[in-house]
């Protein structure tokens, strides 16, 4: 029993010894992070370190997770439904409301069907190894999210990045390789989360037919935010975690589509169903969204109301990059920020490429344009 126990303390110490050698490696570079208690008191407002700040970060575009219809929409689902899904959805965990917050996905996006995942990230890791395996080719933007990549590495397929929205290098890739794959799927996202800026979705719907691929795109910051058309697209994923201001995934597509990731999505055939009120809450928000274009509309102009007075490229989103180079740099930037009441977070490798460490500033409907004068102005003075 000694040996055992001797030979177990030599491995924890191996594998502390390990964890902090990494840790360490990360500090000179300014990359070490760690997890700040940060309590959001309402839609635009933090409280972190005892002080109130005005969040500039968030990715709740609508100031939906604090609507009040959107609260008693879940606290309604918990009374009738409890608290989770209990299983699998194809064990017990197909509750009746994802049946109608697919329903409602699907005339969004003007698709047959819709499946919800438990997360945007479950849905890319799912989908994707569903539709190609090792003997196709999948062409992806470099800057697509980091959970198409995943996706896209486990379906053992050749993959190939062309540079960000680049379609000429997009098309050589495909007039070079496509005709040795029986079949090839195109991703992108709709809005970069990281950049703002939008892809040319029509352009490459267009590529995509030409070549006999399928077109994926991921417009998890751009529901309820930024319209899109997206009817060139095979498949459209995004999440319920932003705009709609919950929490969940989803993949819109025809019939034969969804049916097919119910049977091989290995993330949703293995995963418990989301939780009944981060579902109504969905649901109750995509109303929301309907009957209120004017609140839609909000965070992009108050993007382009930031840009404009800071004399920066104008807004394609609800978000703002504003690159800075090193992460100490954009580091030093988010404390200033922090000093003067706002918290835009230091977004730093590997999140983005090296040497474009940046502030990433986001703006909501519950924002008023004295909160982005303001912001403007502390951000001047950097």
């Amino acid at each position: 029993m000694s040996q055992v126990l001797d030979d177990q303390s030599r491995v924890e110490k191996s594998i502390d010894a390990y964890a902090r050698s990494k840790l360490t490696a990360l500090d000179p570079m300014g990359l070490r992070r760690s997890l700040i208690e940060t309590d959001r008191t309402d839609a635009i407002e933090v409280m972190r370190g005892g002080r109130r700040l005005i969040s500039f970060c968030c990715n709740d575009y609508l100031s939906l997770s604090h609507h009040p219809d959107v609260e008693r929409a879940a606290q309604d689902a918990i009374e009738k439904f409890g608290t989770g899904a209990g299983a699998s959805r194809l064990v017990t965990g197909n509750y009746s409301l994802l049946g109608e917050l697919e329903a409602k996905l699907a005339a969004l996006k003007g698709t047959e069907a819709c499946l919800v995942f438990g997360c945007g990230y479950l849905a890319n890791i799912g989908t994707i190894p569903a539709l190609v395996g090792a003997e196709d080719l999948i062409v992806l933007d470099e800057l697509s999210h980091a959970c198409m990549h995943a996706g896209a590495r486990l379906t053992s397929a050749r993959i190939e990045t062309f540079p960000h929205n680049d379609l000429s290098a997009a098309h050589a890739i495909l007039k070079r390789m496509r005709d040795s794959h029986p079949r090839c799927l195109l991703l992108t996202e709709t809005i970069f989360s990281m950049d703002g800026d939008r892809a040319p979705l029509q352009a490459l719907g267009l590529l995509a037919r030409d070549f006999d691929a399928w077109l994926m795109t991921d417009d998890a910051h751009g529901l309820g935010v930024v319209p899109h058309e997206n009817s060139d697209a095979d498949i459209q994923m995004g999440t319920l975690s932003k705009g709609a201001g919950s929490y969940g995934g989803y993949v819109c597509a025809s019939r034969a589509v969804i049916d097919l990731l119910i049977n091989r999505a290995r993330s949703f055939i293995y995963s418990t169903g989301l939780p009944p009120a981060s579902a109504a809450a969905a649901l109750e928000a995509l109303t929301i969204m309907e009957r209120d274009p004017e609140m839609c509309a909000r965070p992009l102009a108050l993007a382009r109301a930031f840009t404009r007075k800071l004399g920066l490229p104008e807004a394609q989103s609800a978000i703002v990059p504003v690159i800075l180079g090193d992460a100490e740099h954009a580091l030093a930037a988010s404390h200033a920020l922090e000093q003067d009441g706002f918290l835009v977070i230091a977004i730093r490798p590997p999140t983005v490429p090296f040497g474009t460490a940046r502030l990433r500033f986001t703006f909501t409907a519950g924002h008023s344009e004295a909160d982005v004068a303001r912001l403007a102005a502390a951000v001047a003075k950097l």
